[in-house]
């Protein structure tokens, strides 16, 4: 698709993706989730990618949640093609992708930016970056994954944060657990990419069985049909599997013994 509110860019199997609405700090639109949501799948299926980094236009914002000017002007936040708004959509395809997810935090990561770098992999913070919650302060909240910050923070903090609506410094995040690392804003970006060079480095397929086995932790049975997706693509490469689809074809009893 023709991309107005991201840019993307693929170096060294690292793919970067950029929310280009530098003018509104970044915030999401329908528009941007949906092409955010093209990118993401659009990775996944890229055997040139191996890993990918999400980050801001500019050195102000990383994203701040939903455009509360575009839902002022017109009511809401507008929607997809398909009549829908996908944030939870965005959220599911970035924590199931089988590749790691960068957040380079680049400046405010507030609202429904703080969950988005909450919900990716790991997550690289320059140390000007402020990230908290705001919507039980302008009528909204996030109970899903917005609440999956108690995973990552513990209870106390997590709801400090949605509680108070409080904003911290990338150091205090960092100590909390809520980023990885933090690192001058003038670096972020050549820090990020350099994760994932290293994510690029190993072996897909055991990353991709790593993130799966995170993601079954707290995602019940939909993480479990990842997993056991992702096991049923390398079987159906496998000699014992071939051996049964010709013998259906041929007519015949398989020897899956012999294919071991």
């Amino acid at each position: 698709m023709d991309y107005t509110d991201i840019s993307c860019n693929l170096a060294e199997r690292v793919l970067t993706i950029t929310i280009d609405r530098e003018q509104r700090l970044n915030a999401f639109r329908g528009r941007t989730i949906e092409e955010l949501l093209h990118a993401f799948r659009a990775a996944w299926i890229n055997d040139g990618v191996s890993a990918v980094v999400l980050t801001g236009a500019g050195s102000k914002a990383f994203c701040v949640g939903g455009d509360q000017k575009e839902f002022a002007e017109t009511g809401s936040y507008g929607v997809s093609a398909n009549g829908r708004w996908e944030i939870e959509d965005l959220h599911l395809v970035i924590r199931q992708i089988p590749k790691p997810v960068i957040a380079a935090v680049n400046g405010f990561a507030i609202g429904g930016g703080n969950v988005l770098a909450a919900v990716c992999d790991v997550a690289i913070a320059a140390s000007h970056a402020k990230f908290g919650q705001v919507g039980p302060r302008v009528g909204s909240f996030d109970a899903g994954w917005g609440t999956h910050l108690t995973r990552l923070i513990g209870e106390r903090r997590a709801r400090e944060m949605w509680f108070f609506c409080r904003q911290y410094s990338a150091e205090e995040v960092e100590r909390w657990g809520l980023v990885n690392k933090v690192v001058p804003g003038e670096s972020l970006m050549a820090e990020a990419q350099q994760w994932g060079r290293d994510a690029a480095a190993l072996s897909p397929t055991a990353l991709k069985f790593l993130k799966c086995g995170f993601n079954m932790e707290g995602g019940g049975t939909a993480a479990q049909a990842l997993f056991a997706d992702a096991g049923l693509q390398l079987y159906l490469q496998s000699e014992e599997c071939k051996e049964g689809r010709v013998a259906f074809a041929e007519k015949r009893q398989p020897d899956f013994a012999s294919k071991l």
